[in-house]
């Protein structure tokens, strides 16, 4: 336990970034944490109102309302600033811990130094950035948040999808030894696409009805995973599709693997590991799941046993759901929390 409630603000709030907050709250680990500011463009009263109810999430556990120019949520102020640039909001005047940067905007070096330069300490990304050099480390909680020595800058959360994946491609790879890994991510809509077409995204596909089609979209994911386990650079392959629904998303992986192997086997492996060492983070079921079962959930991934398949002796195919908002929210929590009690 710290001694006081450590400091964080947030840039950016939207999906992301409400999850965040509410997750606090949620796992009880508020009282460690104090939310003392919010930067977004948006106004104040949708700020609120957004934080109050969600469609998929359901309302806030806690009071929210708006008080002057900032926000009371639980009973603690928070103040809010509508700043489009790191240097137009007094970060070292907020005597901050860490800053929680949810915009997205951010992911070169130069780009996020400037956040530091303008008073923050310590800066958790809730993206990937652009290159493994960009960051002080990238972190996958539950594989390697034990390489935090607590004097970074900068660390990234990685995606998503890199944490639903990684603690189940380590676990393999130790027991089977992976040779050739295949990835495809069925992810939720998102806000880079439309409702309806429009000229929304460089990407011709991305401006196509998000709600009317099945879209192939490009992903970092291979190279995501490299960076975490490096010992499987070149091997690891990945596509992606966004599908029509709002939430909750899967990952349908092929594998080779290096010995003889069946079902039964590889979903022993997995439900082990969903009790140690991966409790709470990685979950297994063998239940008839559809999608939404998983809504709201907080491990990184659920393998779903039922759809687990080996053909001949040595090629498997998995399916992982996670819920790429609340799962994701919920290991940036964990990584906020284990950086700073390292940093002391």
């Amino acid at each position: 336990m710290p001694e006081r409630p450590f400091r964080i603000a947030i840039n950016g709030y939207g999906r992301i970034g409400r999850c965040f907050l509410r997750a606090l709250h949620e796992s009880g680990l508020i009282s460690q944490f104090s939310v003392v500011a919010i930067n977004e463009p948006a106004d104040l009263q949708s700020i609120a109102y957004l934080t109050r109810y969600d469609s998929t999430h359901g309302r806030f556990p806690a009071e929210v309302a708006v008080n002057g120019t900032g926000l009371v949520i639980g009973g603690s102020d928070i103040a809010v600033t509508h700043a489009t640039e790191p240097e137009a909001v007094d970060w070292a005047g907020l005597e901050l811990d860490l800053l929680v940067e949810c915009s997205g905007q951010y992911g070169d070096r130069h780009a996020l130094t400037r956040f530091l330069d303008a008073g923050c300490p310590r800066l958790l990304l809730s993206h990937p950035a652009n290159g493994a050099e960009d960051v002080d480390a990238t972190i996958v909680y539950g594989s390697n948040q034990g390489t935090l020595r607590g004097d970074e800058r900068i660390v990234s959360n990685a995606s998503c999808t890199t944490n639903a994946v990684v603690p189940v491609l380590e676990l393999l790879h130790a027991e089977l030894g992976l040779e050739q890994v295949l990835l495809t991510t069925l992810h939720s809509v998102m806000n880079d696409q439309p409702l309806i077409d429009g000229y929304h995204h460089i990407d011709r596909r991305r401006t196509r009805s998000a709600m009317q089609s099945i879209i192939p979209v490009s992903t970092g994911l291979a190279r995501g995973v490299e960076r975490i386990l490096p010992h499987l650079a070149g091997r690891v392959h990945a596509k992606a599709v966004r599908v029509p629904t709002t939430n909750v998303s899967a990952i349908d992986l092929v594998l080779t693997v290096g010995r003889d192997i069946d079902a039964a086997q590889i979903n022993a492996l997995l439900r082990d590991a969903a009790h140690e060492p991966h409790a709470g983070l990685l979950a297994y079921s063998e239940e008839a799941h559809a999608s939404i079962d998983f809504n709201h959930d907080t491990h990184s991934a659920i393998v779903d046993a039922s759809q687990t398949r080996v053909a001949g002796t040595r090629l498997v195919n998995l399916l992982i759901w996670f819920d790429n908002e609340w799962g994701f929210a919920n290991r940036m929590v964990d990584v906020a929390r284990h950086w700073l009690v390292r940093a002391g």
